[in-house]
């Protein structure tokens, strides 16, 4: 049962948003709609009985692709003893469809009207944001609308040069058809009822070609062969048997929700994830990565395709507009008007500082979970290109470390790290320092992709040298952050430096991500996990993005206190990488049991406040849903929790269950070993609660 204000079905790159009633009735921020390659087909869909609204009296979340909505027309008051009630049933298999059943309980015929009122704007979902996040700038449409009425069809067109889209409603009753809808007056027997089918088709030309979405679509011709797949890709993945309920509703909600963010991946190579819904429903490179890295021991293939991509997607040249620099990976693929025509470098984007050594961490991790020398070997001359970026030109400074400057685009988030909102690097007493920036937790991936990519180049490129070059330089960088990062007078590391050498002093949660990558030195440790399982930082729901007591803090702030529960995985796999296993389990208790309150779908996002003032968590405002790494946080967690760590001939199992999890058991779990099961039992009381 979905509980939400708002519904989303999707299916590759195509995407429903609608009120709980069905209908589609946006403001001027909001994303409702009917969405393919990031444009808005439809941006009305209303329907009226008798010129009444309905009122939703529930909602069945059937499967990721279709939805059923019960509803009455008029207002709650008038409906206690209606005898007219709507049945609306929509899918996205080969197109969007929707069934509309209207059913008479009344002793009499009934002459009903039912109206459907359809627009389309097909404007770019980058220029809808909502209130508080900070989208592309707004610019008037410039192409030319057109609508074309049929006996029993509407077609809404667009048309810009030679960019065109086009949006077609087709009914199966007869309709008197008009250019903002459809009209049905019909009588309904007593006891009866009518039905129709509404499907609307979408229909896209381009100036150019795009990179992603062009490979075989995820379509099933039949709901009955959706299910199937979906049934086959949960089955494929590690069977869960645990004793604690919530985390296995939201292990089941998880892959399911892996399975719906799935994309085209170019030239048939299979599906990639996407980032979320409503607003990034595409490649964004960090999201992607981190959601393949949480993912491997359940659905490895993700990373497959996403290394292929990512990988044809590289920077070769030097592009200030769409800040492409050789070696470099994209940051985010848009297929829309804005894209096409280079009003927005979107197309191929390239404005982050850490997917790039990322890149290098997952080509790494992959190899282990799968054994997959293959592609290791295939993509050597990527993944060179990439650990050279981070060198040549990721190092603005000279000083050895990655920084980044502001975007050069307009309307873009200041910040190039995972916390892009212009506050969340912050002093202690809210000063935003000057550009460039490094931040503290893109030196741990630099040294992780240091550090693997020596790996890589030892056992699989046959080049000893350059695994000798990158492991002195991991080290040097080591030892270089210790110093220049640290804060002794605070036990623990600065959020940031800028180019003059000050050190951005606020607490946050990016301490968390320098134990996941092993830049922090093993005896500073304890201080970091004191922060962060602190007060400041431990809101009970998990640890928010800035402490309580910073000056910007914020609890329903986005990256400046809101609780992230796919940072919340990082950290917890970074404290068990240092032997803090109680701690990480508590981390993971807790975000288990948040996802109760979200019948086992984590938002992006809670909002920080403390949880002895909440009886449940609360729901970051605009928090998107699904979102790829939230779903992959529940699997990360699960993964630290057992102590799951690959090898070539063997995976080692090292559990530390909290009692709160009860015995857990993943069985069938696929990697180079074979086959093989993970058993848990619950161990000592965690020291935070």
């Amino acid at each position: 049962m979905a509980d939400s204000d708002q519904i989303s079905i999707l299916e590759g790159l195509t995407y429903v948003v609608s009120d709980r009633s069905g209908d589609v009735d946006p403001g001027p921020e909001d994303p409702d709609g009917l969405y393919f390659f990031d444009t808005r087909f439809l941006s009305r869909w209303v329907l009226t009985v008798n010129g009444e609204r309905l009122t939703p009296l529930s909602v069945d979340d059937l499967q990721y692709f279709e939805a059923r909505f019960f509803l009455v027309p008029g207002q709650p008051k008038h409906y206690v003893n209606t005898t007219l009630s709507v049945i609306r049933h929509r899918s996205i298999v080969a197109g969007f469809e929707e069934e509309l059943t209207v059913l008479n309980s009344s002793g009499e015929s009934a002459e009903v009207t039912i109206r459907l009122d359809v627009a389309a704007d097909f404007a770019d979902v980058d220029r809808i944001s909502p209130p508080g996040v900070r989208g592309d700038q707004r610019r008037e449409k410039k192409g030319r609308f057109s609508h074309e009425l049929g006996d029993n069809h509407l077609n809404l067109r667009y048309a810009r040069e030679n960019f065109h889209r086009a949006t077609l409603v087709q009914t199966d009753e007869a309709a008197r058809v008009d250019q903002d809808g459809m009209t049905f007056t019909v009588l309904i027997p007593a006891q009866g009822s009518w039905s129709n089918r509404l499907r609307v088709t979408t229909d896209i030309r381009d100036p150019g070609g795009s990179d992603v979405g062009g490979g075989a679509p995820l379509i099933r011709k039949t709901k009955e062969g959706m299910r199937e797949e979906l049934d086959q890709w949960v089955a494929h993945a590690p069977r869960l048997e645990c004793d604690f309920e919530p985390l296995a509703e939201a292990y089941h909600r998880s892959l399911v929700d892996l399975a719906a963010l799935r994309i085209p991946g170019p030239d048939d190579t299979g599906p990639i994830p996407c980032a979320g819904l409503p607003w990034l429903n595409s490649v964004v490179g960090r999201q992607n990565i981190f959601t393949c890295l949480q993912t491997l021991p359940y659905v490895p293939q993700l990373a497959s395709t996403l290394l292929r991509t990512l990988a044809v997607c590289q920077g070769s040249r030097l592009d200030d507009f769409r800040e492409e620099e050789p070696g470099k990976i994209v940051h985010l693929l848009r297929w829309n008007e804005a894209a096409a025509f280079q009003e927005t470098p979107n197309a191929r984007y390239f404005g982050s500082v850490d997917a790039t050594p990322l890149f290098v961490v997952l080509l790494d991790e992959y190899e282990r979970w799968t054994g997959d020398a293959e592609l290791v070997r295939g993509l050597e001359r990527e993944a060179r290109a990439a650990l050279n970026w981070i060198d040549e030109w990721g190092d603005l400074v000279g000083d050895g470390y990655l920084w980044y400057q502001p975007p050069r685009a307009p309307g873009k988030e200041p910040n190039q790290s995972w916390k892009e909102s212009e506050r969340a690097i912050c002093y202690s007493d809210g000063r935003l320092p000057g550009f460039p920036r490094a931040t503290c937790e893109v030196q741990g991936y630099a040294y992780a992709a240091k550090v693997r990519g020596a790996r890589l180049a030892r056992t699989f490129w046959n080049d000893p040298a350059y695994a000798d070059r990158l492991e002195r330089q991991a080290g040097e960088l080591r030892e270089r952050f210790n110093r220049d990062f640290w804060l002794p007078d605070r036990r623990y590391y600065a959020l940031a430096r800028e180019a003059d050498g000050g050190k951005v002093d606020a607490l946050a949660s990016n301490l968390g991500h320098l134990l996941w990558s092993g830049i922090a030195e093993p005896d500073r440790a304890g201080y970091l996990v004191d922060h962060l399982l602190g007060p400041r930082l431990f809101s009970g729901w998990g640890v928010r993005t800035l402490a309580d007591g910073e000056a910007k803090y914020n609890p329903v702030g986005y990256q400046v206190g809101a609780v992230w529960p796919y940072d919340n995985s990082i950290i917890a796999e970074g404290l068990r990488r240092y032997g803090y296993a109680a701690e990480a389990g508590t981390i993971a208790r807790v975000t288990f049991e948040a996802a109760r309150y979200f019948q086992g779908r984590l938002p992006e996002a809670l909002a920080g406040y403390d949880r002895q003032f909440t009886t449940a968590p609360v729901c970051y405002p605009t928090a998107t849903s699904p979102q790829g790494w939230s779903a992959g946080a529940v699997l990360s967690l699960l993964r630290t929790v057992l102590g799951l760590e690959p090898y070539p001939d063997y995976l080692v199992v090292k559990a530390a269950v909290p009692p709160e999890l009860g015995q857990i058991a993943l069985l069938h779990l696929r990697g180079p070993w074979g086959m093989t099961d993970a058993l848990g039992r619950p161990s000592a009381s965690a020291p935070y609660t």
